[in-house]
């Protein structure tokens, strides 16, 4: 009892903590060259976000809070505040989560990595780099780490674990240290290479349309990042084996043990072919916008239709796929909150005056300071979605407004929110998934994912950025 009625009174005191931060800010004296409408949207977009962070509520319940105010205090008709849910993106999101939940119900995520393993798990490395080709695989499919890291990558790295005799404690470091960072920090890399891979990517392509009148679309944003993503995907595990060096090198039971698995499953079921197609087909069309012309969010939808129609997935399913849902109301009203405080002159107006301070300085030198900052604000948030949402509009604007190139500025930023998942045990939904295993402490989390951060910057920023350049990026 005295558990719950503390649990209550922490609610009720950051619930608080969000009203006085909204609260301060309506109520301040309004800023020459702001509209009120849009300092107050600012309020109200403050307290959700700290609503985000400190989690008074569910997430989604803080975003219809935040929406019924916008409306309720006269800062938005609700004809514009709704506007958000006509967003493709968002359907692009609810899509993918449904390929996400068909990956996992049909088992085709499994066996892809039991299949990879069967081929190239003899050692100890080579098991952190069939993980990372696993997650490479799965990745396009599904927009959320917590999914895809949590749901198909986590299960089996923990299995394989046990399997070696490698527990959390004194057996940690014979293999189970290095598997499980390894594969974590593999779901990070493949999240920046696919704009489907993780749903803050595709809250970074909204945005950016919102702002600059520019079009990232799916072919663009893997063509960018799929250098730089292969030379992370090579680099991080290697780098991780060098620093938990895990006391089992040789791993020939990881083949047996996948052979078992595959045999327990038996051959590729009616379900796992249709996905399968289905997944290649999506891929191909996303791949082919630019020709095509169709709307990635309704090849997405199309793709759920004829997983509906040949009973991959039934209705009950995609009804409850919550997450789905339970994005597309959060990020309906906060995408929208943020369009509207760019339509409204307020982005303009803090890119201006943080331009002026930094006035005279190379657009490449702020781009970079803009960068560090972006990265290490993550150590106070606890999701990557609200970290774009958050920042990504002021920050964007600010560097474009020094010179920066548009496009490769926002998928830099876009990458960024994804690898600052590396800083801490709860950056993003799946980071507690692998802490909570009790491998690594928290210590080691922030110890190695702080050097890991650096390493991203410098392949994402040296080997990245000259080969955004190279292939007219910029």
């Amino acid at each position: 009892m005295w558990k719950e009625e503390s649990g209550t009174v922490n609610q009720w005191v950051r619930g608080m903590i969000c009203i006085v931060l909204g609260s301060a800010i309506w109520f301040s004296p309004v800023p020459e060259g702001v509209k009120q409408e849009a300092w107050h949207l600012l309020a109200i977009f403050a307290a959700t976000i700290a609503a985000f962070i400190l989690q008074p509520m569910p997430i989604g319940a803080s975003a219809v809070l935040g929406l019924t105010v916008t409306v309720m205090a006269g800062v938005l008709k609700p004809v514009d505040a709704l506007q958000g849910f006509s967003n493709d993106v968002i359907w692009l999101i609810v899509a993918a989560f449904m390929f996400a939940k068909g990956f996992i119900k049909t088992g085709l995520g499994s066996r892809v990595a039991y299949c990879l393993m069967r081929s190239c798990g003899d050692s100890t490395l080579k098991l952190a780099y069939t993980m990372a080709i696993t997650d490479f695989v799965v990745a396009p499919a599904t927009p959320s780490n917590t999914a895809r890291g949590g749901g198909v990558i986590f299960p089996i790295v923990r299995s394989l674990c046990t399997a070696f005799k490698s527990e959390p404690g004194e057996s940690a470091g014979r293999v189970g240290k290095f598997l499980l960072f390894s594969a974590y920090n593999s779901v990070v890399v493949s999240a920046s290479v696919f704009l489907t891979g993780a749903s803050n990517n595709t809250v970074v392509v909204a945005l950016a349309k919102e702002n600059f009148n520019v079009v990232i679309s799916w072919a663009d944003w893997f063509v960018a990042c799929i250098v730089p993503g292969i030379v992370a995907t090579l680099v991080i595990p290697y780098l991780l084996y060098k620093i938990y060096p895990p006391e089992l090198k040789k791993t020939p039971e990881a083949k047996i043990i996948a052979q078992e698995e595959l045999d327990k499953m038996g051959a590729m079921s009616k379900a796992e072919k249709v996905l399968l197609l289905v997944f290649v087909g999506a891929l191909s069309l996303w791949a082919t916008t630019s020709i095509t012309k169709f709307s990635p969010a309704f090849i997405a939808l199309l793709g759920v239709c004829v997983m509906l129609m040949t009973q991959v997935l039934t209705w009950d399913d995609v009804l409850g796929e919550k997450s789905a849902w339970d994005v597309m109301v959060w990020m309906g009203v906060l995408v929208n909150m943020a369009a509207y405080l760019s339509k409204l002159g307020l982005i303009t107006w803090f890119a201006n005056l943080v331009g002026a301070q930094l006035a005279g300085v190379p657009w490449f030198a702020t781009l970079m300071i803009l960068f560090v900052v972006y990265n290490y604000v993550h150590y106070g948030f606890a999701s990557n979605t609200a970290h774009v949402v958050a920042l990504f509009s002021a920050f964007s604007s600010v560097a474009v407004a020094a010179g920066a190139p548009v496009v490769m500025t926002c998928i830099l930023l876009g990458v960024i929110a994804n690898t600052c998942s590396t800083l801490t045990h709860y950056a993003c939904g799946v980071s507690p998934i692998f802490f909570g295993a009790g491998y690594i402490t928290q210590g080691e989390w922030w110890r190695i994912g702080f050097l890991l951060s650096l390493v991203h910057f410098v392949i994402w920023i040296g080997i990245g950025m000259p080969w955004m350049k190279f292939i007219g990026v910029w």
